[in-house]
């Protein structure tokens, strides 16, 4: 019989080798699992107390395993509370509500200068698109809501910059037409807007498409509406405080009027490369206009619109426009936004349709940019 298993237990083929550790890895099995039974059933036998549970070690375990054990515990125990009480605070999400609440408080606590005199500013850009009208009623609006008293002419035959401020502007209506054509007194047509106390439009009609043609037989053409401004500016009480004036896409005699008429230009520029193309063109003109009609006029600022974050070419055109003008462009740029085009369609502005949206919150720190600015010297 003992021939028998030592020849079972040393077959010789190559198998062997593994049939022995199987019987070897069953047998060390068998004797863990008679072990682990062997406790439990001690376990059971026991009182079953929460002192003799929590402090006294079985004694078929080592001590060694119980400090492991309890070690294990507290560092899972420390990792746990060493986590974020918020734990969405990192979330892309959750850092954009921050930071725009962040932004809210800065712009409450801010006490905006208001210049020493009437600072007159054209907001041209020959190239459409690019943010003319709604940067103009915005930023004038943003202005009016912490008091300021500005104006808002429209010299666009179209009109959407007093659409967007709820004023009337039907073909009947008096308008700036009136103004540079048959010599009307601005007191006559402006109008004050529902938007904030402080803001008043000269609207523009659809006369106005006209009006390049009829000034080309009038006597100073170019300086009809600085006139009829500098008059009302004089008489005016209390003094405003800014006038913007909205231009058409287009550097015609409306554009001239508003250049001479004004002392600042503001230039909007959509971040995308055609938007660079005619700024060279309309500096050029800028330069002619102050040269033989109006030496104080002089470009102030200049507003990137319609950035998109996620473009590498929103990014470089802002790079290279801010290399070129590093004194004029503004720090804060104006985002593509939804509720920036919803609003004029209720008539209103961004500022006073949704005032906690980033597009109503970057154009408040523009306008509050601009003001901190000054005029030139």
């Amino acid at each position: 019989m003992a021939v028998f298993r030592r020849k079972k237990f040393h077959v010789k083929h190559p198998d062997g080798i593994a049939e022995e550790a199987g019987i070897a890895a069953t047998s060390a099995s068998s004797d863990q699992d008679s072990l682990t039974a062997a406790i439990a059933a001690d376990r059971d036998s026991r009182p079953m107390t929460n002192d003799a549970r929590t402090t006294e070690p079985h004694p078929l375990v080592e001590p060694a395993q119980v400090s492991d054990a309890a070690s294990k515990s507290n560092e899972s125990s420390s990792a746990k509370s060493s986590k974020p009480t918020t734990p969405y605070a990192d979330a892309p999400l959750a850092q954009e509500i921050a930071d725009l609440s962040r932004r809210r408080r800065m712009l409450a606590a801010d006490d905006l200068p208001r210049p020493a005199s009437t600072r007159v500013i054209t907001v041209a850009n020959q190239k459409g698109g690019v943010g003319k009208t709604t940067s103009t009623v915005n930023l004038a609006a943003a202005l009016a809501r912490t008091g300021a008293r500005v104006i808002v002419i429209d010299l666009d035959p179209q009109g959407n910059a007093s659409t967007a401020l709820g004023v009337e502007h039907r073909s009947e209506t008096a308008s700036v037409y009136d103004v540079i054509i048959n010599d009307v007194p601005i007191e006559d047509v402006i109008q004050k807007s529902p938007e904030f106390p402080a803001l008043y439009c000269i609207p523009a009609t659809i006369h106005l498409a006209g009006a390049e043609i009829e000034l080309v037989s009038l006597v100073a053409r170019e300086q009809r509406l600085r006139r009829a401004l500098d008059l009302f500016l004089e008489a005016a009480e209390p003094r405003f405080d800014y006038v913007f004036i909205d231009c058409p896409p287009s550097l015609g005699l409306l554009t001239i009027n508003a250049f001479v008429a004004a002392r600042e230009v503001l230039i909007p520029i959509q971040c995308e490369y055609y938007a660079l193309e005619g700024l060279s063109q309309l500096l050029k003109n800028i330069e002619l206009i102050e040269k033989h009609l109006n030496p104080s006029l002089g470009v102030s600022t200049i507003l990137l619109t319609m950035y998109d974050v996620r473009t590498n070419l929103a990014n470089q055109v802002v790079q290279d426009v801010r290399d070129h003008f590093p004194k004029e462009v503004l720090q804060t740029l104006i985002p593509r936004s939804v509720r920036i085009s919803e609003a004029p369609s209720y008539g209103q502005t961004v500022i006073s349709y949704d005032p906690n949206s980033p597009g109503s919150l970057s154009y408040r720190e523009a306008a509050a940019e601009i003001a901190r600015r000054g005029a030139p010297v």
